[in-house]
């Protein structure tokens, strides 16, 4: 079998819901989030997960989600530290702001087998978005797996998102914008705001955090990584550095990276209140017989 990793971006702090929402129990049986996302990589081919943390969440891991996946697939887990940076770099003393994910992802290197795939572990994906992100990693190059933008969209107010400018199943950029939508058309405005604002159709392409990578990604954020500390070596408290940034420059430099849009419906968990909808998303999940009433019998 062909080895295939996910690595799960799992360090968030929840600030808005109030808590690390990782680990909060969505399923009938005390399942979070990423134990669907989980489930459905591992029954489309996935065989190892390596999981990013903060330290203080390790014995919460370990003490749920580790424990359900005993025998189920190879899984390991790093810490999202600000001491795992490059040799030839230093932060200061006093940064606690995290890196963003590109270096999150960096900080998996080690434990990745085969070709990579990374998702965000508060973010539901729908079982057959890893169906596609599975035959992404057969093709052995990178790819973005890609939702209706108007289908991750809020009633309540503008939104962040990587929006994908695509031609031929080929992704061209990912723009960094706050959307809202009206209509038809979702208004997005670049958060480089020396880019203007622009419009795209409601059935336009969005990236959530759902990539498809072969292992020389590591390569390409190492590369990241240092045109951000070289850029910002003036003022090293504040830089980020994000992995559709990563995709964009590798596409500039010529890099083919696939567009695969994914019928799946993708649910996001920003607030305690979306917790109700959720719950009813994955319930008619179970009753279409996609995911069992207990996934880790």
């Amino acid at each position: 079998m062909k080895e295939k990793t996910l690595v799960i971006l799992a360090a968030g702090m929840g600030s808005r819901f109030g808590g690390p929402k990782q680990f909060y129990p969505v399923g009938n049986n005390g399942e979070f989030i990423m134990d669907y996302s989980i489930y459905s990589a591992v029954k489309y081919g996935f065989t190892k997960v390596v999981f990013v943390i903060r330290e203080e969440f390790e014995e919460e891991l370990k003490n749920t989600i580790c424990k359900r996946l005993e025998g189920k697939v190879k899984y390991s887990y790093v810490f999202q530290s600000l001491k795992d940076i490059p040799d030839e770099y230093q932060l200061p003393s006093d940064r606690t702001k995290p890196l963003g994910t590109a270096h999150a992802m960096y900080t998996a290197r080690n434990e990745v087998e085969g070709n990579v795939a990374v998702i965000s572990a508060d973010d539901f994906y729908g079982d057959e978005a890893f169906k596609d992100l599975s035959e992404l990693l057969d093709k052995d190059e990178y790819g973005v797996i890609s939702f209706k933008i108007a289908e991750t969209m809020s009633l309540n107010g503008a939104v962040k998102r990587g929006v994908c400018i695509a031609d031929e199943g080929y992704i061209k950029d990912i723009i960094e914008s706050e959307c809202t939508i009206d209509g038809d058309n979702v208004t997005c405005i670049p958060l480089d705001r020396t880019k203007e604002s622009f419009t795209v159709e409601k059935d336009g392409c969005v990236s959530m955090l759902m990539y498809g990578f072969t292992k020389d990604i590591y390569t390409s954020i190492k590369k990241e990584i240092d045109t951000a500390f070289n850029k910002n070596k003036d003022d090293l408290s504040s830089f980020e550095i994000f992995l559709p940034n990563v995709i964009s420059n590798e596409i500039r430099e010529g890099r083919k990276v696939l567009n695969i849009k994914t019928n799946s419906k993708w649910i996001g968990l920003t607030y305690k209140e979306d917790v109700e909808g959720l719950k009813l998303c994955i319930n008619k999940y179970i009753e279409d017989g996609k995911y069992p009433e207990k996934l880790w019998n």
